[in-house]
């Protein structure tokens, strides 16, 4: 007898995967098409601006992937990211992948909000729309910097922690790595660090996933900082931090009030500027990147100490002191120029700050003028680690790495960037609104708004202490307005206490997709 086996029927009406990825944006077909435009503005500057566009920072990131090691005025993460990209030989591919990166931390915005928080699409839509079409967001993108990166894994930290009520240790751990890759992006990690500890803590969130956060962050920061050692012989992250700190000192430190003993500090002695403090440059950076003479500018400073060299130990250390001393003795002159930095970001406008030079780098526009020959104007040559700005470009790019400017497409993002871009007193208003649903959550610390708000808070207001206030600064924090504000506003404005919910308000809810 023969048997014969039965035919399993298949089931004609599941979905494929095609069918389930265009039910999946008609769900969410504002966000698809706002993103699709996004995506396309960044194509367009690709074709208008290739291979990237370049900032004064840009070629130490090059110099670091063409030669890996710990670099003393910044972390080099950014530098090992442009390594792995390095056997491609394309600049182009960099600004790519920072493009993808813009796109997904609108991703991720839109999916925190959307179902971490129930606010409706296009609520949702909004608080990602200035990732998506802030020129100056895409413009930043397509420069060879940091920043993208970082505000991507800054938005991943807080989307991780924000989106599990009850946190395990696993991704704790996952948290804790991606805060260590912040920090090795750029040195404001370590701040980033504290306010989530310090989030978790507050949320009594099990000790196992602080303990978690702290060693999987720890363990990699530890080796660079190890590393950092063997080569540089400090244990730190960089050589820095004492100089930038006395760049934001310099605008207004005054030697006769720091009680300085002539006898016993003759190193502080030598790091007071001539100039009166009515006469400096109203621009911190001068006065560690410029050259000036008559005794202004760290330049001048650096020659009476017999030393070619800024970032080393020793003058970062002593410059440290300074600025500590400074700080101490006029509190009030630290407080003023710091708030004055701090609210450049709320301008209506985008006035010229610090100088042209920087300025313009922000721009679409053809700033890499024509040569006499009608060519791409060439890259600076400054003298760099084991080579020169120029050559190293060249060496990664294995061609011409000049931006070209091609048109019309630097025409329309040109055009483009005059007119769509968010504004500082639109970030004010975002703040604001954020700041208002950390105040009425007061007994519950500010709820899940006070993680992102407190870190865009921090990333406008470290620049401002630290260092001096920069337009790319502003960037990085405009996700965590725009999550604290969509937060806040999910279930709109009450002006008293908020209304009750059959979940607890500091729990968000999860929606359907």
């Amino acid at each position: 007898m023969v048997s014969v086996a039965e035919i399993t029927p298949v089931d004609h009406s599941a979905p494929g995967r095609t069918a389930r990825a265009l039910a999946f944006l008609r769900r969410h077909q504002v966000f698809a098409v706002a993103f699709a435009l996004g995506g396309v503005l960044r194509l367009v500057t690709m074709l208008g601006y290739g291979p990237a566009m370049w900032f004064n920072d840009s070629y130490e990131y090059v110099s670091v992937a063409l030669h890996p090691r710990p670099h003393p005025i910044r972390p080099s993460g950014y530098g090992f990211w442009m390594l792995l990209l390095k056997p491609f030989h394309s600049f182009s591919l960099v600004v790519f992948t920072q493009h993808l990166m813009g796109l997904a931390t609108a991703a991720l915005i839109y999916a925190l909000l959307r179902r971490r928080f129930g606010l409706p699409k296009w609520g949702a839509t909004l608080a990602a729309a200035p990732v998506l079409f802030d020129a100056y967001q895409i413009q930043l993108e397509q420069l060879i910097m940091s920043d993208s990166m970082f505000m991507l894994l800054v938005v991943g930290v807080v989307t991780l922690v924000l989106w599990h009520r009850r946190m395990s240790w696993k991704i704790g751990a996952v948290v804790g790595l991606l805060l260590a890759l912040t920090w090795l992006t750029r040195s404001i990690g370590l701040p980033i660090l504290a306010l989530v500890v310090a989030y978790l803590v507050v949320k009594r969130t099990s000790w196992k996933a602080v303990v978690a956060v702290v060693v999987a962050c720890a363990v990699p920061i530890l080796s660079y900082m190890g590393w950092f050692a063997a080569s540089v012989g400090k244990f730190a992250m960089t050589n820095s931090d004492g100089l930038i700190l006395y760049m934001r000192t310099a605008i207004f430190a005054d030697c006769s009030k720091m009680n300085i003993d002539k006898y016993k500090e003759i190193q502080l002695l030598l790091l007071c500027i001539n100039d009166p403090v009515d006469q400096r440059k109203d621009y911190a950076q001068w006065y560690l990147w410029g050259q000036g003479g008559g005794g202004t500018g760290t330049g001048e400073v650096l020659h009476r100490w017999g030393t070619g060299k800024k970032f080393t130990e020793i003058t970062n250390e002593a410059a440290s002191a300074f600025a500590t001393r400074a700080i101490l003795s006029q509190p009030g002159d630290y407080l003023k120029v710091v708030g004055r930095d701090f609210f450049r970001a709320f301008n209506w406008g985008r006035p010229q700050f610090p100088d042209a030079a920087t300025f313009n780098m922000y721009e679409f526009r053809p700033y890499y003028d024509l040569d006499t020959n009608g060519r791409p104007k060439r890259l600076p040559n400054w003298p760099a680690y084991q080579g020169r700005t120029d050559t190293d470009a060249f060496s990664y790019e294995q061609g011409p790495p000049e931006t070209r400017i091609v048109a019309p497409w630097a025409g329309i993002m040109s055009s483009y960037q005059d007119v769509f871009y968010l504004r500082g007193i639109m970030l004010g208003g975002i703040m604001l609104v954020g700041l208002y649903g950390v105040a009425v959550r007061w007994r519950r610390v500010g709820g899940p708004v006070a993680l992102p708000w407190l870190g865009a808070f921090g990333l406008l207001l470290a620049p401002a202490a630290t260092a001096e206030f920069d337009y790319r600064y502003v960037l990085p924090a405009v996700p965590l307005a725009c999550i604290a504000a969509g937060i806040m506003l999910r279930r709109g404005i009450t002006w008293g206490r908020p209304r009750p919910t059959s979940a607890s308000a500091s729990e968000p809810t999860t929606v359907p997709a």
